[in-house]
């Protein structure tokens, strides 16, 4: 089982070949562009472990970006009892859907 832990704008990932990996909008990347992760932190490969201190050299994950899309909506209510008030706001964040296709050692 191969799999990697990659750092993008602050945040942690695990990933694995082919699979899907939504992160936060990554701006400077089209559907379609190939994406390049080098600061890996940790790979395992058929029980091998890779440690990074505080990355693994010569280590990298390629993905393809699939689309740029909203999340389902968050609502949050603020209600003050015997007050006539409520007040509903609603949020849904921007995120990039980018397919895992190799990840090189």
């Amino acid at each position: 089982m191969l799999y990697a832990i990659v750092e993008t704008a602050g945040r942690q990932y695990r990933v694995e070949e082919g699979k899907i990996l939504y992160t936060e909008k990554q701006k400077d990347y089209s559907p379609g562009d190939e994406i390049v992760f080098d600061r890996v932190v940790f790979v395992r490969k058929d029980g091998e472990v890779l440690v990074g201190k505080p990355y693994v050299e010569g280590a990298k994950v390629v993905g393809k970006v699939l689309e740029h899309a909203k999340a389902r909506k968050v609502k949050t209510v603020k209600y003050r009892p015997r007050k006539n008030s409520k007040v509903e706001k609603g949020h849904r964040q921007w995120y990039t859907a980018i397919k895992i296709e190799k990840i090189e050692l």
